[in-house]
């Protein structure tokens, strides 16, 4: 039995941004990002960089660090995700006061859509997009952020075959990098302006949710998600770092996150919606968001678009049938009769718009663990439809690009078995000289067509308005 012993250390206080102003345009690094108000779900934020193992998943292959790569199948990588993770966790010399913090090390990265059709068989329909269908860093430590206590925290681990805590030379590092921080974050350029272009027409986008529709009265499905994608040229010079904290603040998040995945590929994330959590124990937790209305200019306005969602027949039924399938998705490695929805339609606010969110909860069965977990619920069934599987059937025939790392999802998956992650939506994906955007919505028979197109619009309001493009 391996066991894996964590170590914290307290640290002064250094504000979020500063610490990725300063070090956030380093390769595979990480920042799980909570912004908004400050409650249970976006109490914490992590920073990790220099992954000790990299582990990509593209084209075809599996690539692991420098070592030659191997074709890729679902089993091979999911074999190598598990081979680093300890068998028990211990924590050593940790001072009396420190809250138990949410990760110590482990697996940070992405998986994409392009996991999910290898997970459901779904043979992909466009040609191939320059995209990993998955991306990870293996890390051994972590910079944790207290919003709540406004605490910052050093954290890591000390795997088999490192030497003890006392006499380990990086933890002594992690400090010194952390007090060379300069105190404040300089003027940030002003975003370039571009004009971004949708992968078709706002008339085909139209046509394709009526076809969804006829799909749906003929039998085939209940719902599916169709959604449209922004591209644009982008300033090479212009820094990640730069851009992502323009986004940060333009739209602040529970879930945001910047991952940098190697050179030339990065995500930047302001995502509202948590795909899956799962403790220590093996409770999980899913809150699915179906249902989307704006903001009002006063607060009665605000309450009256509250009140209007939360009564609407056709976003309430969308809502239904996703929690529906994600009941059955987790229930596939659940405990029998674990499965409950403690919360159900609630309406919740965020930046720019309200959305209708359930949570549904259950027990992982004896012996699974969060990796079957996600075998069996990738792609978040928010962002596909049911059934699931034929519903992903027709989104590729009507979607006219590739999705990407678009409606995959972000993970952390510490040493100690806890998961937390989200969906990828409202997210820019950032190559070298070129960004990517995407919206979409959940498609019932009640569906209007124009509707849809102008709900799309509204979600992606924030990040167009950032590039100065307002059309």
């Amino acid at each position: 039995m391996v066991t894996t012993r964590v170590w914290v250390k307290e640290l002064a206080w250094r504000e979020p941004e500063t610490v990725f102003a300063a070090w956030g345009d380093a390769p595979w690094c990480t920042f799980l990002d909570s912004g908004g108000p400050v409650e249970d779900r976006s109490r914490w934020q992590i920073f990790c960089r220099t992954p000790r193992q990299i582990l990509v998943a593209q084209h075809g292959q599996i690539f692991r660090d420098d070592e030659r790569p191997v074709p890729f199948t679902v089993d091979a990588l999911f074999d190598r995700l598990r081979s680093v993770m300890p068998s028990a966790v211990v924590r050593i010399d940790v001072p009396e006061g420190i809250p138990e913090l949410p990760f110590s090390g482990g697996w940070v990265g992405f998986a994409g859509y392009g996991l999910g059709q290898h997970l459901e068989h779904i043979a992909p329909g466009h040609s191939a997009q320059d995209e990993p269908d998955w991306a990870s860093g293996f890390y051994d430590h972590a910079f944790v952020w207290d919003r709540l206590s406004k605490r910052a925290f050093v954290t890591g681990v000390v795997l088999d075959g490192d030497q003890d805590i006392a006499g380990c030379q990086p933890v002594t590092a992690h400090i010194a990098a952390w007090e060379a921080v300069p105190g404040g974050v300089a003027t940030l350029p002003d975003v370039p302006r571009v004009q971004f272009r949708l992968d078709q027409s706002g008339a085909s986008y139209c046509r394709a949710i009526e076809r969804a529709r006829a799909y749906i009265a003929a039998g085939d499905i209940f719902q599916v998600n169709i959604t449209g994608r922004y591209s644009s040229a982008f300033p090479k010079e212009f820094s990640n770092t730069a851009l992502y904290l323009a986004l940060r603040k333009k739209a602040p998040a529970p879930f945001g996150a910047y991952l940098s995945c190697g050179a030339g590929y990065a995500l930047h994330s302001t995502s509202p919606e948590r795909f899956l959590q799962c403790d220590a124990q093996g409770v999980v937790t899913s809150r699915p968001i179906k249902g989307t209305a704006p903001r009002g200019q006063t607060p009665e306005e605000d309450e009256a678009f509250s009140a209007a969602l939360s009564a609407d027949d056709k976003e309430r039924a969308e809502n239904l049938m996703i929690v529906d399938l994600m009941r059955h998705d987790i229930g596939r490695v659940a405990r029998v009769g674990s499965m409950s929805v403690p919360e159900f339609l609630k309406v919740e606010r965020f930046a720019h718009v309200h959305h209708l969110v359930s949570e549904v909860r259950g027990e992982l069965e004896a012996g699974r663990d969060v990796f079957d977990l996600l075998r069996a619920t990738l792609p978040p069934g928010s962002v596909t439809g049911a059934p699931k599987h034929r519903a992903m059937e027709i989104i590729e025939e009507l979607e006219a690009s590739p999705r990407g790392a678009y409606c995959g999802s972000v993970l952390c998956i510490g040493v100690d078995s806890r998961l937390e992650s989200s969906v990828i939506i409202r997210t820019l994906v950032r190559k070298t000289d070129s960004l990517t955007l995407a919206a979409g919505g959940g498609i019932t028979i009640l569906s209007d067509a124009q509707k849809e197109y102008e709900e799309m619009r509204l979600k992606l309001a924030p990040f167009l308005a950032l590039f100065g493009d307002e059309g």
